[in-house]
């Protein structure tokens, strides 16, 4: 890192028993001093790990996505006895945030957003690369699988941590963009308790048989 003294150490000695010049010369190099400072600080700031509210907007015009949501998502406010709204599932209603729904994502749902948008920016349009960028998202203890019909239509899955209220309407309002053009999403499938997804014949991290296997829901 630089400092003041890579500066004024190279004043000769000739002029550096000179107190306004040295104060002069100090004035003007603490300028480039703090430049750089503030240059390098720039990769951690909006690092999109770590970085927060106007750094992750910056980012979003970077990358082509506002935190502003044209369609409020619906459906996602915190409530209790009501499935898939409690705690860790539900999202807490903001001082500013309409009745209907939101409208303006919050600094960890505009993360994972982004993460999405970054991946669709590089994505070769296969489904190969469509997990890829569903596991940058729901990455952890939630696992994404995707189905081709073989009929221009996918059935997408998720096994695992069932996701958030927020994270499923951004899922199935099309905002997570992991489909190939012209191929139709025929369902969505979230768990409705934690783990995989109930099914036959199957026994891995996705699908599970009978005591261990998860009723889906179905979205559409």
């Amino acid at each position: 890192m630089a400092d003041i003294k890579d500066y004024t150490g190279k004043i000769t000695s000739q002029h550096a028993d000179k107190p306004k010049y040295m104060a002069m010369v100090e004035g003007i190099a603490q300028c480039f001093v703090d430049t750089n400072e503030v240059a390098a600080g720039l990769p951690e700031d909006f690092d999109l790990d770590s970085a927060e509210d106007a750094q992750l907007d910056d980012v979003g015009l970077w990358v082509g996505i506002s935190r502003n949501i044209s369609t409020p998502l619906t459906n996602v406010y915190f409530a209790l006895d009501t499935d898939g709204l409690g705690f860790d599932q539900g999202a807490w209603k903001g001082p500013f945030d309409p009745d209907s729904g939101i409208t303006t994502l919050d600094n960890e749902t505009y993360r994972t957003l982004l993460k999405a948008k970054i991946g669709a920016n590089r994505w070769d349009g296969t489904l190969e690369q469509s997990k890829e960028i569903l596991d940058s998202v729901f990455s952890g203890d939630s696992q994404v699988f995707i189905q081709d019909n073989q009929d221009m239509t996918i059935t997408i899955g998720v096994a695992g941590k069932a996701p958030s209220a927020i994270e499923l309407a951004l899922l199935t309002g099309g905002y997570i963009p992991i489909k190939p053009q012209s191929v139709g999403v025929l369902y969505y499938i979230a768990p409705t308790t934690d783990g995989p997804l109930f099914g036959f014949d199957v026994a891995n991290q996705y699908v599970a048989g009978f005591d261990q296997g998860s009723w889906g829901k179905v979205y559409s």
